[in-house]
C-alpha cells in the first residue's frame, strides 16, 4: 500500500468554473462576491453573495434524462470532469472501480423551492415536480456516479460546512487501507433560499463583501461551486507515470456539541481538531508551513479559530500564514471543504499561498498572518486545511508535498 497521491484537481467557483481560472484570479487577490440574480433579496439582510456562472459551466455530453440536473449536482459534474482529465483518467475503464466520497448540502434545494413558488402562484396544473427528485442531499453524489459509471463504494457525508473536508480525509483512507487504488472526494453546494433566508435571519451575513480576520468584520457571504479531486494510491499512480500534486496525510474530525451555531470560544475543542489532525498524518506542529482557514468572517468564528491555533502552534503561529479563500468565494457551506482541499493541495504543489481577499486591518483578537493583497510565494512542506461547522462538527487535513 502506497501513499494517498492527489493526481487530478477539479474546481467550480464564482471566480472561474474551471481550476486555473479560479487559481489565477483568487492569487491577484480578486473576488467572485457581487449580486445576487437567482432570486429577490430585497427583504434580506444583504442581497450579495459568490454566484457560479452556471451557463458557463464546462459539462460532459449528457443523456436527455440528466439535462435538467440541479446547480449542484451539475457544479459536481463539471468538477469532476476536469479533475478525472486532470489525472488523466477520463474515459478510463479504472473509475468504474474507483470510490466516491462527496459531501451532502441543499442539492437540489433552489429547483425545488423555484417549482414550490409556482405552484402556489398558478395551482396544481404547474408542470416541474420532477425537481424534487434532486432535493435528496446525495443526488449529486449519485449524479457523478452515473455520468462517469462510477461503481465503487458509494458514500455521501452531511456535517454541514466540515462536509467535504470529511469526504476527502475519508477517501484517503480508503486509498492509503488498500480498499481502492483510486477515489473521487471533495463537495458540492449550491445557493437556495434556505440558507440564505437562515444566515440572514442569524445577522450572520454582511451587506458588503466579507472580511476574514479583518477588525471591522461583520460577518460571511453565502457562496456556492464545487471541488473535487481525483486521490490515487501512489504505486497506482507512479506505474501509469500520473503526475502528483500532493499527499493527503491524514484526517482529523472531532465533535464538541457545544452549542447549534456558536464556536466554542477558548479555542480547547478546535485544538483537539487540528491535534487530531497531525497525530494520524504522523506530522510534528513545527512541520506545518500553511494553513487554509476556515475563516468566516463572523465575529464569533475567526477569534475562536485564532484562539484554537495559538493553543496549538504558539509562538510560531506568527510566522505560519493563515488564509481564508472565503473572502474571494463565500462561504459554499457543504462544498466549502472541497473546495478549500483543492485550492491547498494547489498551494502546496505550487509554493503559493492565496491572499485573505478583504483583510486590510489586523484585529488583536485574530494575531495572525492573514496574508492581505494578493498570494504569496512560501516554501510550504505541509499544510493543513480546516472546517469547523455548526453543531460542533470540526474537521481538519493535512495536506504534503511529495518528496
Amino acid at each position: 500500500m502506497g501513499e494517498a497521491w492527489v493526481t487530478g484537481v477539479g474546481l467550480v467557483t464564482a471566480l472561474g468554473t474551471d481550476r486555473e481560472t479560479t487559481w489565477r484570479r483568487l492569487v491577484a487577490g480578486e473576488s467572485g462576491i457581487g449580486p445576487l440574480s437567482l432570486f429577490d433579496t430585497r427583504a434580506y439582510r444583504t442581497s450579495i453573495a459568490a454566484e457560479v456562472d452556471a451557463a458557463s459551466l464546462p459539462l460532459p455530453p449528457l443523456p436527455p434524462h440528466l439535462r435538467r440536473m440541479s446547480r449542484a449536482s451539475r457544479f459536481a459534474v463539471a468538477a469532476t470532469t476536469e479533475a478525472l482529465s486532470d489525472a488523466g483518467l477520463l474515459g478510463s475503464e479504472v473509475v468504474a472501480g474507483a470510490a466516491l466520497v462527496l459531501s451532502g448540502g441543499a442539492a437540489g434545494l433552489f429547483e425545488a423551492e423555484g417549482y414550490a413558488r409556482r405552484r402556489l402562484l398558478h395551482g396544481r396544473r404547474v408542470r416541474g415536480l420532477r425537481e424534487f427528485i434532486e432535493v435528496p442531499q446525495d443526488a449529486p453524489t449519485d449524479r457523478v456516479a452515473e455520468v462517469f459509471w462510477v461503481r465503487g463504494p458509494r458514500l455521501t457525508v452531511t456535517t454541514a460546512c466540515s462536509s467535504s473536508t470529511i469526504a476527502v480525509g475519508l477517501a484517503a483512507e480508503m486509498v492509503r487501507d488498500g480498499e481502492v487504488a483510486v477515489a473521487l472526494a471533495g463537495g458540492s453546494d449550491a445557493l437556495c433560499r434556505l440558507t440564505f433566508a437562515g444566515f440572514n435571519s442569524l445577522r450572520a451575513t454582511d451587506p458588503e463583501p466579507c472580511k476574514p480576520f479583518d477588525r471591522r468584520r461583520h460577518g460571511l457571504n453565502i457562496g456556492e461551486g464545487a471541488g473535487v479531486l481525483v486521490i490515487e494510491d501512489s504505486q497506482h499512480a507512479a506505474a501509469r507515470h500520473a503526475r502528483p500534486y500532493a499527499v493527503i496525510r491524514g484526517l482529523g474530525m472531532t465533535n464538541d456539541a457545544f452549542h447549534m451555531t456558536q464556536p466554542e470560544p477558548s479555542g480547547a475543542a478546535w485544538e483537539r481538531t487540528l491535534r487530531s489532525a497531525l497525530a494520524d498524518a504522523g506530522v510534528a506542529v513545527e512541520a506545518i508551513d500553511y494553513i487554509n482557514a476556515h475563516g468566516t468572517a463572523t465575529e464569533q468564528n475567526d477569534a475562536a479559530e485564532c484562539a484554537a491555533y495559538q493553543r496549538v502552534f504558539g509562538e510560531r503561529l506568527a510566522a505560519i500564514p493563515v488564509s481564508s479563500v472565503k473572502g474571494a468565494l463565500g462561504h459554499c457551506l457543504c462544498g466549502a471543504g472541497g473546495i478549500e482541499a483543492a485550492l491547498t493541495v494547489l498551494a502546496v504543489a505550487r509554493q503559493v499561498v492565496p491572499p485573505t481577499v478583504g483583510f486590510a486591518e489586523a484585529d488583536p483578537a485574530c494575531p495572525i498572518d492573514a496574508v492581505p493583497g494578493v498570494g504569496r510565494q512560501v516554501t510550504v512542506r505541509h499544510a493543513l486545511s480546516c472546517s469547523f461547522a455548526f453543531g460542533g462538527n470540526s474537521a481538519a487535513i493535512v495536506i504534503g508535498a511529495v518528496p
